[in-house]
Order: structure tokens, then C-alpha cells, then sequence
């Protein structure tokens, strides 16, 4: 049997209605013949980028893997949040950590929560320079990026771009994970761009920007298999085409931390800072965690159920739905150091800002409050997406649905790894069998 890599490109927000748009470009469509697609992957609780990225990479459920939102929890904070940036949040094993223990190289470019993995040979982290005076050579090799992947995949590209702006970061991106495949051959890649994303975030769903972020990705793709040509790895190598989450459009975005203030709840100074707090919204857009300093206080506990129920009934402060934490683990598989979650009526976001006035327009400067934004549970709105071909994957096969944290599985049985601790199994209708098929 001979060796099998794999490339993984995630595009951030892709939705199974964008494949129509792509189907009209030659190339794309030339590959969507030879390959297999899964319509619809049913993402993770919340659907924000890190969480489903840590579903995407270790194939567990949040209440496994420990990510539940893409921000650290920092009360009396607005901005900048730190997010989470490094490996060591995720409390399980991921396929990382199963390849290099079968002996396999590893390689991940802007992966959420990579940061100084210790099974990543060839690492370039979703970091970005943390002050004005932090330089972008020295944020990437204290995240993980060795000397020499820094001289040979980094250096070249990174020139004038500023992290995080797009589509400049996106093809930087790219070109670095190039470049380990010239040179390093991995025999898993994964790799992140958030154009699309950050374009739906500021123009809404389906737009001639979004559009535009689609040409680039279908490009991308093609110059990552054209590179793999290039390196003589094509033959051996599967390739998928996935994505995190989709995406909502909103008309307002609304602070349930005031109402929690007003409720006595968060105690300000008269400064207008948080002094106190008893329980604190942490916003994941559409979504959001509601934590208590003393969880195993009742009467608190108590005070603020009501009160999250008595705004879900009124109607016109953005909840749809209170869960319960151990509502919540049951039905969605979250879990975590929150006491509720509180989900959006379709059209509201959620602010952390605890100061008046209670609605807050739309800031475009924030994900969460922009024009579209994730976050909500995963069976509303458009829904990601799974393409792949390959040596190991079945042509012309077309799934109508399955959960996200299937995808590992999948990457497991095709590379022949162990992976005891993930929630999900292969998705065997689109792999191959290679005794019967050669």
C-alpha cells in the first residue's frame, strides 16, 4: 500500500451555496467531476471560527476539547480580546498529535488554536503582532514557527503585509504553505483562510465581494495542487475543500450585560468601568455565555435564570432560547465554566459592552457586530461545506449530510491513524476502497 497525504484547505464561511457559484469556474468545475461532496456538515455549538476549527482538527465536541468561543473570558474588557491563540486550551488529543505518533510529519498555516503545538513540525499559527512594537517575525517564532520555517516558508511572502488584512494575508498564507510542500513534503497540511469570512462580515451573505473572495479561493486551491505537481506528491495526496460555519445577517446588535447591570448583576464605577460583576455575558455573536462569579451560588443562579427568561419572553431583547448548562451539554454536546447560553432570535448580536445605551449599531470593526456573523446554533442559516478528491476518494458521490466532527475520522482511516478519544466516524461513502478499487 503506498503512502497517502493529505491536504486540508478550510475556508472560513463557506456555505454549500457558494459550490453553485464555483461550479461556474472551468477548473473548479473540473475537479467537482472527480471528486465527492458532503452538502451539508453539521457544525459545532457555538458555530464560531476556533471552536469548530478545534471540532475540525480533533473530531470531539466542545465539551471534550474545552474551546467554546474564539475570545479568552476577560470581564471588564472590550478590546483588543485575547483570543485563543495557542494549542494548550484544547484539552483532548487531535489528528496532529495521532499523525506524529504514527510517525507522520505535520504541517498547519493559520490553523486556529496552533499555537506552539508540540506535534506540529512545520507551523505558521493564526497570530498576529500584538502591539505596535511587536514585529510579525517575532509574533510567528513565539507561536511555533521554527528558524528555519521561518526563513524558508515565511520570510519570502510576508514582506509589506499587514496580518489580517485581506486578501493580502489570505495569499501570503497560501504561498507559505507552498512552500512546505517544495520543501518539507508534509503528509498533513492544514491550512486557514478567512477572506470569505471577513468579506461576509462587512457586506452581508451574498455579495460581488464575497464573489470575489470565492475566485480567490478557487484560485488558492488550484495553486496548492499545482504546487503538489510541482513537488511530485500530487499522486499520493487527497485533498478537501471545507469550511467552519455559516453565517447570519443581523440588522442590530444588543448589550445584555446593561440589562444585567440594571439588574444590579454588574456593578460599575463612576468611571463607567466594570467594578463587580456576579454574572457576565461573553458574547460568540449570535450566541453567548453567560457566566456567574460563584456558579454554585442558587440563589444567583436563580436571580439570573429568571431574569434571562423573563427577556426571552418579553421579545424584544434579541433571546430566542435560554439553555441551561446541562440543557445545553445534553442537546449540543457544550460544556464548559458558563451557567447559561443564551441564543439569538435570528437577527440580533450580541455586545459585551456594558454601558448604555442598551442597543448598539452595528460596528464593522467587530465580527460579532458586523453585517453577518456566526455564532448561532448550528441547524439555522446556510450550512458549511465538505469537498474532496483524491487518490482514496470516491468520484461523483454526493452526501446530504454529516456532522463535523466526522471529518477527522475520515482523515484517520485514509492516513491509517488511531484516534480513540474523537466523537465522530469516517465518512466511508465518499472514501474508497482501495483493495476493491485499486
Amino acid at each position: 500500500m503506498s503512502k497517502r497525504k493529505i491536504i486540508v484547505f478550510s475556508c472560513d464561511a463557506m456555505v454549500y451555496e457558494d459550490i453553485r457559484y464555483l461550479l461556474t469556474k472551468p477548473s473548479f468545475c473540473a475537479l467537482y467531476k472527480k471528486g465527492a461532496m458532503v452538502k451539508r456538515i453539521r457544525t459545532v455549538y457555538p458555530s464560531v471560527t476556533y471552536t469548530c476549527h478545534t471540532s475540525m482538527s480533533s473530531g470531539c465536541y466542545p465539551d471534550k476539547h474545552g474551546v467554546t468561543g474564539n475570545m479568552k473570558f476577560m470581564p471588564g474588557r472590550l478590546k483588543p480580546m485575547p483570543w485563543q491563540w495557542f494549542a494548550d486550551a484544547i484539552k483532548c488529543p487531535d489528528i496532529f498529535t495521532a499523525a506524529k505518533r504514527a510517525g507522520l510529519s505535520t504541517a498547519a498555516v493559520f490553523w486556529p488554536v496552533t499555537g506552539n503545538h508540540p506535534d506540529i513540525d512545520y507551523l505558521v499559527d493564526e497570530y498576529w503582532p500584538q502591539s505596535k512594537e511587536d514585529t510579525k517575525e517575532a509574533c510567528f517564532l513565539r507561536s511555533g514557527t521554527t528558524r528555519e520555517v521561518y526563513d524558508t516558508c515565511v520570510a519570502p511572502h510576508i514582506g509589506p503585509v499587514t496580518v489580517r488584512t485581506h486578501p493580502d494575508t489570505d495569499q501570503f498564507l497560501v504561498d507559505c504553505a507552498c512552500e512546505m510542500i517544495r520543501h518539507y513534503r508534509p503528509d498533513l497540511l492544514m491550512l486557514h483562510t478567512a477572506d470569505v469570512d471577513s468579506y461576509r462580515h462587512h457586506t452581508g451573505l451574498f455579495t460581488e465581494q464575497v464573489k470575489r473572495g470565492l475566485d480567490d479561493t478557487e484560485r488558492w486551491f488550484t495553486q496548492i495542487i499545482r504546487t503538489t505537481k510541482e513537488a511530485g506528491v500530487f499522486e499520493e495526496t487527497n485533498f478537501f475543500l471545507v469550511s467552519d460555519h455559516g453565517q447570519m445577517e443581523i440588522v442590530r446588535s444588543l448589550k445584555p450585560n446593561v440589562m444585567l447591570a440594571r439588574n444590579g448583576l454588574i456593578r460599575v464605577d463612576r468611571a463607567g468601568e466594570v467594578a463587580d460583576w456576579q454574572a457576565y455575558c461573553q458574547s460568540n455573536g449570535l450566541s453567548a455565555l453567560i457566566r456567574l462569579r460563584d456558579p454554585g451560588d442558587r440563589e444567583l443562579w436563580k436571580k439570573t435564570y429568571e431574569l434571562l427568561l423573563a427577556l426571552q419572553r418579553e421579545g424584544v431583547y434579541g433571546i430566542s432560547r435560554v439553555y441551561t448548562r446541562e440543557e445545553i451539554r445534553e442537546k449540543e454536546h457544550l460544556d464548559g465554566d458558563f451557567s447559561f447560553v443564551i441564543e439569538t432570535d435570528g437577527y440580533t448580536s450580541f455586545s459585551e459592552d456594558w454601558r448604555e445605551p442598551l442597543i448598539k449599531e452595528l460596528d464593522l470593526s467587530d465580527y460579532r457586530l458586523g453585517r453577518a456573523t456566526p455564532g448561532h446554533h448550528p441547524d439555522k442559516g446556510p450550512q458549511p461545506i465538505l469537498f474532496a478528491f483524491g487518490p482514496d476518494i470516491r468520484e461523483g458521490v454526493e452526501v446530504e449530510e454529516k456532522p463535523v466532527v466526522d471529518e477527522v475520522p475520515t482523515y484517520g482511516k485514509i492516513l491509517g491513524l488511531s484516534l480513540p478519544s474523537a466523537d465522530g466516524q469516517p465518512i466511508d461513502e465518499i472514501i474508497r476502497d482501495r483493495g476493491k478499487e485499486g
